[in-house]
């Protein structure tokens, strides 16, 4: 096999690992490397986050729900601009959107705007997400070799693990 068909390879097993779509894998960076994998996925994980607060400050049936969807454009702007740097810093490209997956579990959220399923519907999703989210950050603490990126993660990690404590087991919880 020979060097580009591997490192195809690399990325495609990669993309089906982290859950993100082809052209984001290869958009500009090395593939397979945890940094960089860590960097987009956190990135996208960053601009999904962003979208479902506001959609939940628009259409949540409840205070709290929409209080805390205010907190996660908040919070999930600021560690996307300090991702967004990271990036520039290391002249990596970075996908415009979240993965097709992410916007799919928004749409499906979305679907119950205006009606008393919203709100569980959208602390499920918050709450699945941020696990994922630990998962990946966790993984770059063990396993990156970039000291700026894997500071990064250490820096969000208690961010992210205060969002799911806020949505956790299917109820909000103000901070």
């Amino acid at each position: 096999m020979g060097k580009r068909m591997l490192m195809l390879a690399v990325a495609a097993t990669a993309t089906a690992v982290t859950g993100m779509c082809a052209p984001a894998a290869l958009a500009g960076v090395p593939a397979g490397d945890q940094d960089t994998t860590y960097v987009t996925s956190a990135h996208q994980g960053n601009l999904a986050e962003i979208a479902a607060g506001q959609d939940a400050q628009k259409n949540a049936m409840t205070s709290c729900v929409k209080d805390v969807g205010a907190q996660l454009v908040a919070d999930h702007q600021k560690l996307d601009r300090d991702l967004k740097a990271l990036a520039a810093k290391a002249d990596m490209t970075l996908p415009t959107a979240p993965t097709a997956a992410q916007q799919q579990e928004l749409k499906d959220v979305q679907e119950k705007a205006g009606t008393a399923g919203y709100d569980p519907a959208w602390l499920a999703n918050q709450e699945a997400a941020h696990q994922k989210t630990l998962t990946l950050i966790d993984t770059q603490i063990r396993s990156g070799s970039d000291t700026a990126v894997t500071d990064a993660a250490k820096k969000a990690r208690p961010i992210v693990a205060m969002h799911l404590d806020m949505v956790r087991g299917g109820a909000c919880h103000t901070s």
